[in-house]
């Protein structure tokens, strides 16, 4: 087994860490240990890019359905040469 030695962790995060092991009935480095296990045991949810993002807030509402606009044809490309 393998330890780590954490330096300047700040008091207010020591007093939380030792409330939180008396809470669960934990020893302190048992409670980090815990916490490192959940914390990394956890699989990163796929990030989802803007348009599915706003398709889930959108589906609870039934959608929307935006008419299309026409689009124009390809404008010539400018002259370059003057």
């Amino acid at each position: 087994m393998a330890s780590i030695t954490i330096r300047r962790l700040d008091d207010g995060l020591k007093s939380k860490l030792r409330v939180r092991a008396a809470h669960h009935g934990r020893s302190m480095e048992e409670e980090a240990r815990e916490i490192l296990r959940q914390g990394l045991s956890k699989q990163a949810a796929p990030k989802a890019n803007l348009a599915e993002a706003i398709r889930r807030r959108i589906a609870p509402f039934g959608g929307v359905e935006l008419e299309i606009p026409p689009r124009d044809g390809v404008r010539p490309p400018p002259d370059l040469t003057s």
